[in-house]
């Protein structure tokens, strides 16, 4: 409540007033996600800010963009960055949002996204507010088309493999999950959404040492953030599962969330799903 009021403070007072006469321009995201959308998007000179957590591990973003002022969701922030437009990841507008539109700021929340349809209504969202709606079309199709491609390749396979995700914490994704959505686009069969699990599930060192895939999928071991519910690095009941000789680790920062780069993700697993029926 404190911080709604010092904010609302800052609103009302003269400096936001001086703050307002800066003339707004660029676009800013708040997160690691956002930043996946605008950078899809936006040419560099139209980005005024990315997230704190580009300079992550987790972050794809290219080295150019670590030069960029950082945002997140702080309305004095963004108030002194004064962007044409904020990209706030979904669910992490709220009160920010709320006191930027009070001062003549253009904002737009994400929309929650598990699937490529998702992506496609975020980008086009996106295209909308920037004034790129063109471009959002076109990086839709594009998606679009790699995603035939896709099906393309799934079909000259002789089966589907099964494919397991085991995430650092020990957990794996089961049906209505990005992750979900990728194994499918590239042509697998995800254990988990075959076992009726639903969403992202918790680590059960029991179940994981019942479990069997043609091809084992991993991210965020090497390059996400190191945690102590980082169960599978240390559990032995997830040593045979990260030494599968059908291993694939997905970089992070394709990933982070089902953004526009999650086509990337669903085009490596492919690759492996080829690797592995090569070695059969």
């Amino acid at each position: 409540m404190a911080c709604f009021s010092a904010c609302a403070s800052l609103i009302a007072s003269p400096a936001l007033a001086r703050e307002e006469a800066v003339p707004h321009s660029g676009i800013a995201s708040t997160s690691l996600c956002a930043d996946t959308y605008v950078l899809a998007l936006a040419p560099e000179d139209a980005i005024a800010a990315l997230s704190w957590q580009v300079d992550q591990p987790v972050s794809a973003a290219p080295p150019w963009s670590r030069a960029l002022p950082k945002a997140w969701p702080d309305a004095a922030r963004l108030l002194e960055l004064s962007p044409a437009l904020t990209v706030f990841g979904t669910g992490e507008g709220g009160r920010t949002a709320r006191l930027l539109e009070r001062a003549g700021h253009s904002v737009l929340e994400l929309a929650w996204a598990d699937d490529f349809e998702a992506v496609r209504d975020n980008l086009h969202a996106l295209g909308l507010a920037t004034g790129r709606a063109r471009d959002a079309a076109a990086v839709v199709a594009g998606i679009d088309q790699r995603l035939e491609r896709l099906n393309e390749r799934a079909a000259a396979r002789l089966r589907a493999p099964r494919i397991l995700y085991l995430s650092a914490s020990g957990g794996s994704a089961g049906a209505g999950t990005y992750v979900d959505a990728a194994i499918a686009a590239a042509g697998g069969v995800n254990v988990m959404a075959e076992r009726g699990a639903i969403g992202w599930t918790r680590s059960d060192p029991e179940l994981a040492l019942g479990l069997e895939a043609d091809i084992v999928l991993t991210s965020f071991f090497a390059d996400g953030y190191a945690s102590t519910f980082n169960r599978a690095r240390r559990h032995a009941a997830y040593r045979r599962l990260l030494e599968h000789p059908a291993r694939a680790e997905i970089p992070a920062g394709v990933w982070p969330c089902a953004g526009p780069r999650l086509i990337d993700a669903a085009e490596l697993i492919a690759d492996a799903i080829d690797a592995w029926e090569r070695d059969r």
